[in-house]
């Protein structure tokens, strides 16, 4: 049996259990909470833009200048959401901030950062990672990967249960597809910012605090890496079944995705991102086509909606969605965050921009 017809027999029989499941442990849908705080204003103009799609927590936060709206649906500015791939911001922003310190530069290889062994992804620059044009697959491709894919997309688990060592094994073993293209790539977030942090000589996590988190005062901003890492009464999600979804913890995938933030520290985030003093703000600046009729810098997109050219990122994890998108001219942004899988995109582009497209 060939590796395509294992993965065929893995997801068959993945659906088959959540089936079984299914039958015995019936989904709850949640509804919008009619718990609403914030301003009026900002209530009434999301409200309508909530009524499509599966939602129970929402916060919205609208930056306008020196003023800032929010609106929260069951929540308030320090209710925790998983980020998602928002977090590959604030690799990007690593990145940037580590090459103004002279640790590295675009064009370093991952080779000289990663023991590779030779393998072909040892080639690719960290640039090409940060902007998703390495060529290294969206997801790890060994079987076991695979497998592992599957059954947490259709049972809602913590997709990324992998280690240092893994990652780096998985990123040895793939092969490279479409470099110089845009392809966009977990692994090769993940793989980024182990790297940076073994450049710095230190962990991640640490990184992150030190050089991002700590600078701008987002004490609320936690990347956990196990169930004790979370508070109590850590912001549960839903997945698109209905199901309550286990937090993804990312491990070694964390650059990738791993934050859990509030909407108070993500408005500090986004403003000190406007006003230029972030550390690492010069990853906004777009520098490549993004296959797309965008273009990219590190990590962020660059496009325009209703005639403003927006700066976006988006987020989703098996329970939460996250939508950033700033109007660096205008000095503007719209923040959105949910604790549902539904996607959070067309509500922020809408309120930015009057475009939902």
């Amino acid at each position: 049996m060939g590796p395509r017809t294992w993965i065929v027999a893995v997801a068959c029989a993945v659906a088959a259990l959540v089936v079984a499941v299914g039958i015995v442990v019936r989904p709850h849908t949640p509804a919008l909470s009619a718990e609403e705080t914030g301003d009026p204003g900002l209530l009434d103009r999301a409200r309508p833009l909530l009524a499509g799609g599966t939602h129970d927590r929402v916060s919205v936060v609208e930056i306008d200048g020196d003023r800032t709206l929010s609106a929260h649906f069951g929540a308030d500015g320090h209710t925790g959401y998983e980020i998602g791939s928002v977090t590959k911001t604030m690799t990007g922003a690593l990145l940037a901030d580590a090459v103004e310190r002279g640790e590295v530069t675009g064009d370093t290889r991952l080779g000289e950062l990663v023991d590779l062994d030779g393998a072909p992804a040892a080639d690719v620059t960290l640039a090409e990672l940060s902007s998703h044009r390495s060529g290294l697959p969206r997801l790890p491709g060994r079987l076991s990967d695979v497998a592992i894919s599957v059954t947490a997309a259709n049972l809602g688990l913590d997709p990324y249960p992998y280690d240092y060592d893994t990652l780096v094994a998985q990123v040895a073993a793939a092969e490279l597809s479409g470099r110089g293209e845009s392809g966009y790539s977990n692994m090769g977030t993940a793989v980024l910012g182990q790297a940076l942090a073994n450049a710095a000589g230190t962990d991640y996590a640490t990184l992150l605090r030190d050089r991002l988190l700590d600078p701008l005062g987002m004490g609320e901003t936690i990347l956990p890496d196990s169930r004790e890492d979370l508070p109590e009464d850590a912001t549960v999600g839903y997945t698109d079944r209905g199901r309550l979804a286990d937090p993804w913890l990312a491990h070694a995938y964390a650059p990738a995705g791993g934050v859990r933030s509030t909407p108070a520290d993500m408005e500090r985030y986004v403003r000190a991102l406007l006003e230029g003093t972030a550390p690492g703000t010069a990853a906004l600046e777009p520098r490549w086509e993004d296959g797309d009729g965008g273009r990219i810098g590190y990590a962020w997109v660059v496009e325009e909606h209703g005639g403003t050219e927006v700066t976006w990122h988006n987020g989703g994890t098996g329970g939460f969605s996250a939508m950033v998108a700033l109007d660096r001219e205008g000095d503007r942004a719209v923040l959105a965050f949910g604790n549902t899988t539904t996607g959070l995109e067309p509500l922020a582009l809408e309120l930015l921009t009057g475009e939902d497209s």
